[in-house]
Protein backbone atom coordinates (compact mmCIF):
# COMPACT_ATOMS: atom_id res chain seq x y z
CA UNK A 1 0.00 0.00 0.00
CA UNK A 2 2.92 2.39 0.56
CA UNK A 3 4.05 2.14 -3.00
CA UNK A 4 0.72 3.00 -4.01
CA UNK A 5 -0.06 6.00 -1.85
CA UNK A 6 3.48 7.65 -2.61
CA UNK A 7 2.67 7.11 -6.37
CA UNK A 8 -0.35 9.41 -5.93
CA UNK A 9 1.43 12.04 -3.99
CA UNK A 10 4.43 11.92 -6.21
CA UNK A 11 2.13 12.26 -9.52
CA UNK A 12 -0.28 14.67 -7.40
CA UNK A 13 2.48 16.80 -7.45
CA UNK A 14 4.10 16.88 -10.72
CA UNK A 15 0.82 17.16 -12.32
CA UNK A 16 -0.28 20.45 -9.57
CA UNK A 17 3.17 21.61 -11.21
CA UNK A 18 2.34 21.31 -14.61
CA UNK A 19 -1.38 22.89 -14.18
CA UNK A 20 0.02 25.67 -12.22
CA UNK A 21 3.13 26.89 -14.02
CA UNK A 22 3.66 25.19 -17.13
CA UNK A 23 7.19 26.52 -16.46
CA UNK A 24 9.11 23.43 -17.78
CA UNK A 25 11.98 24.40 -15.21
CA UNK A 26 9.48 24.29 -12.28
CA UNK A 27 8.32 21.00 -13.70
CA UNK A 28 11.71 19.41 -13.43
CA UNK A 29 12.54 20.77 -10.27
CA UNK A 30 9.18 19.36 -8.57
CA UNK A 31 9.69 15.98 -10.32
CA UNK A 32 13.17 15.91 -9.38
CA UNK A 33 12.53 16.19 -5.76
CA UNK A 34 9.26 13.71 -5.84
CA UNK A 35 11.89 10.93 -6.95
CA UNK A 36 14.17 11.59 -4.54
CA UNK A 37 11.14 12.06 -1.83
CA UNK A 38 9.67 8.34 -3.40
CA UNK A 39 12.45 6.34 -4.95
CA UNK A 40 13.28 4.57 -2.12
CA UNK A 41 9.77 3.32 -1.59
CA UNK A 42 8.10 2.67 -4.81
CA UNK A 43 10.80 3.30 -6.99
CA UNK A 44 9.36 7.07 -7.81
CA UNK A 45 7.60 6.14 -11.37
CA UNK A 46 4.53 9.01 -11.77
CA UNK A 47 4.32 7.73 -15.19
CA UNK A 48 1.99 4.43 -16.65
CA UNK A 49 4.57 4.40 -19.27
CA UNK A 50 7.40 3.74 -16.67
CA UNK A 51 5.26 1.14 -14.95
CA UNK A 52 4.79 -0.89 -18.04
CA UNK A 53 8.30 -0.48 -19.09
CA UNK A 54 9.24 -1.94 -15.28
CA UNK A 55 6.76 -5.14 -16.56
CA UNK A 56 9.31 -5.51 -19.21
CA UNK A 57 12.26 -5.06 -16.98
CA UNK A 58 11.16 -7.51 -14.47
CA UNK A 59 10.49 -4.89 -11.35
CA UNK A 60 7.08 -5.16 -11.22
CA UNK A 61 4.12 -7.68 -11.79
CA UNK A 62 1.40 -6.91 -14.11
CA UNK A 63 -1.39 -6.52 -10.68
CA UNK A 64 1.71 -4.54 -9.26
CA UNK A 65 1.76 -2.22 -12.48
CA UNK A 66 -1.70 -1.71 -12.55
CA UNK A 67 -1.83 -0.67 -9.00
CA UNK A 68 0.56 1.63 -9.77
CA UNK A 69 -1.11 2.83 -13.15
CA UNK A 70 -3.91 3.67 -10.93
CA UNK A 71 -2.32 5.38 -8.22
CA UNK A 72 -0.78 7.27 -10.74
CA UNK A 73 -4.61 8.29 -12.46
CA UNK A 74 -5.85 9.09 -9.02
CA UNK A 75 -3.44 11.56 -8.31
CA UNK A 76 -3.52 13.43 -12.00
CA UNK A 77 -7.24 13.33 -11.46
CA UNK A 78 -7.61 15.25 -8.36
CA UNK A 79 -4.06 17.28 -9.00
CA UNK A 80 -6.26 18.74 -11.68
CA UNK A 81 -9.39 19.51 -10.37
CA UNK A 82 -7.11 21.15 -7.68
CA UNK A 83 -5.72 22.94 -10.07
CA UNK A 84 -9.23 23.81 -11.62
CA UNK A 85 -9.95 25.37 -8.21
CA UNK A 86 -7.50 27.16 -7.13
CA UNK A 87 -6.92 28.29 -10.79
CA UNK A 88 -10.24 29.31 -11.99
CA UNK A 89 -9.65 27.77 -15.17
CA UNK A 90 -9.53 24.08 -16.55
CA UNK A 91 -6.12 22.79 -16.95
CA UNK A 92 -5.79 21.66 -20.51
CA UNK A 93 -3.38 19.38 -21.83
CA UNK A 94 -3.40 19.98 -26.06
CA UNK A 95 -0.72 20.37 -28.76
CA UNK A 96 -0.37 22.95 -31.00
CA UNK A 97 -2.66 23.37 -33.73
CA UNK A 98 -0.40 23.06 -36.28
CA UNK A 99 1.43 19.70 -35.88
CA UNK A 100 0.15 17.04 -38.00
CA UNK A 101 -0.68 13.39 -35.93
CA UNK A 102 2.59 11.69 -37.06
CA UNK A 103 4.58 14.77 -35.21
CA UNK A 104 2.63 14.60 -31.89
CA UNK A 105 2.65 11.06 -32.08
CA UNK A 106 6.69 11.08 -32.63
CA UNK A 107 7.58 13.74 -30.23
CA UNK A 108 5.60 11.81 -27.61
CA UNK A 109 7.14 8.89 -28.49
CA UNK A 110 10.58 9.77 -28.48
CA UNK A 111 10.59 11.72 -24.86
CA UNK A 112 9.12 9.15 -23.81
CA UNK A 113 11.92 6.98 -25.07
CA UNK A 114 14.35 9.25 -23.34
CA UNK A 115 12.72 9.40 -20.10
CA UNK A 116 12.46 5.57 -19.76
CA UNK A 117 15.66 4.69 -20.49
CA UNK A 118 17.45 7.18 -18.40
CA UNK A 119 15.10 5.69 -15.49
CA UNK A 120 16.21 1.90 -16.64
CA UNK A 121 19.86 3.06 -16.81
CA UNK A 122 20.08 5.54 -13.49
CA UNK A 123 17.34 4.03 -11.30
CA UNK A 124 17.82 -0.13 -11.86
CA UNK A 125 20.68 -0.82 -13.55
CA UNK A 126 23.11 -2.61 -10.97
CA UNK A 127 26.24 -0.63 -12.32
CA UNK A 128 24.42 2.67 -11.25
CA UNK A 129 23.11 1.35 -7.86
CA UNK A 130 22.81 3.65 -4.95
CA UNK A 131 24.00 6.45 -6.97
CA UNK A 132 22.92 10.12 -5.41
CA UNK A 133 22.37 11.52 -9.16
CA UNK A 134 19.36 9.77 -10.18
CA UNK A 135 16.80 12.44 -9.25
CA UNK A 136 18.75 15.36 -10.88
CA UNK A 137 19.16 13.10 -14.43
CA UNK A 138 15.37 12.41 -14.36
CA UNK A 139 13.83 15.44 -13.96
CA UNK A 140 16.56 17.33 -16.21
CA UNK A 141 15.34 15.10 -18.93
CA UNK A 142 11.95 15.73 -18.16
CA UNK A 143 12.61 19.60 -18.31
CA UNK A 144 14.91 19.24 -21.56
CA UNK A 145 11.74 17.39 -23.07
CA UNK A 146 9.08 19.74 -21.83
CA UNK A 147 11.49 22.79 -23.30
CA UNK A 148 12.05 20.68 -26.40
CA UNK A 149 8.33 19.34 -27.78
CA UNK A 150 6.29 20.67 -25.43
CA UNK A 151 5.31 23.24 -28.07
CA UNK A 152 4.95 20.88 -30.24
CA UNK A 153 2.67 17.72 -28.70
CA UNK A 154 1.41 19.30 -25.33
CA UNK A 155 4.58 17.50 -23.52
CA UNK A 156 3.07 15.29 -21.09
CA UNK A 157 5.32 12.30 -22.05
CA UNK A 158 3.04 10.71 -19.20
CA UNK A 159 -0.49 8.85 -19.93
CA UNK A 160 -1.90 10.06 -16.55
CA UNK A 161 -0.44 13.78 -17.58
CA UNK A 162 -2.51 13.41 -20.29
CA UNK A 163 -5.34 11.38 -18.64
CA UNK A 164 -6.35 13.27 -15.80
CA UNK A 165 -6.33 16.56 -16.91
CA UNK A 166 -8.44 15.40 -20.09
CA UNK A 167 -11.30 13.73 -18.13
CA UNK A 168 -11.53 16.53 -15.92
CA UNK A 169 -11.70 18.78 -18.78
CA UNK A 170 -14.61 16.59 -20.19
CA UNK A 171 -16.71 16.46 -16.93
CA UNK A 172 -16.40 19.88 -15.51
CA UNK A 173 -14.65 21.88 -18.64
CA UNK A 174 -15.87 22.44 -22.59
CA UNK A 175 -14.33 18.78 -23.23
CA UNK A 176 -12.54 20.57 -26.41
CA UNK A 177 -9.44 18.00 -25.28
CA UNK A 178 -10.89 14.62 -25.04
CA UNK A 179 -9.97 13.92 -29.03
CA UNK A 180 -6.28 14.29 -27.71
CA UNK A 181 -6.34 11.65 -25.50
CA UNK A 182 -4.80 8.63 -27.57
CA UNK A 183 -1.46 10.90 -28.37
CA UNK A 184 -0.91 10.67 -24.62
CA UNK A 185 -1.53 7.18 -24.24
CA UNK A 186 0.02 5.62 -27.36
CA UNK A 187 2.65 7.82 -28.27
CA UNK A 188 4.31 7.57 -24.35
CA UNK A 189 3.77 3.74 -24.05
CA UNK A 190 5.28 3.06 -27.36
CA UNK A 191 8.15 4.57 -26.12
CA UNK A 192 8.46 3.36 -23.27
CA UNK A 193 8.44 -0.22 -24.79
CA UNK A 194 11.30 0.63 -26.85
CA UNK A 195 12.91 1.76 -24.03
CA UNK A 196 12.61 -0.90 -22.32
CA UNK A 197 13.51 -3.37 -25.66
CA UNK A 198 16.80 -0.77 -25.82
CA UNK A 199 17.79 -1.02 -22.38
CA UNK A 200 17.81 -5.13 -22.32
CA UNK A 201 19.96 -4.95 -25.66
CA UNK A 202 22.38 -2.72 -24.47
CA UNK A 203 22.75 -3.94 -21.14
CA UNK A 204 22.77 -8.19 -21.48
Amino acid sequence: MKNYIIEFIGTFFLVLAIGLTGNPLAIGVMLMVMVYMGGHISGAHYNPAVSIAMIFRGVLSVKEAINYILSQLAGAFLAAIFVQWVGGSVMQIAPSSTASVLQILAVEAIFTFALVLVILNVATNPKTEGNSYYGLAIGFTVMAGAFAGGGISGGAYNPAVGTGPILVDTIIGDGNTLSNLWYYLVGPIVGAIVAAYVYKLTTD
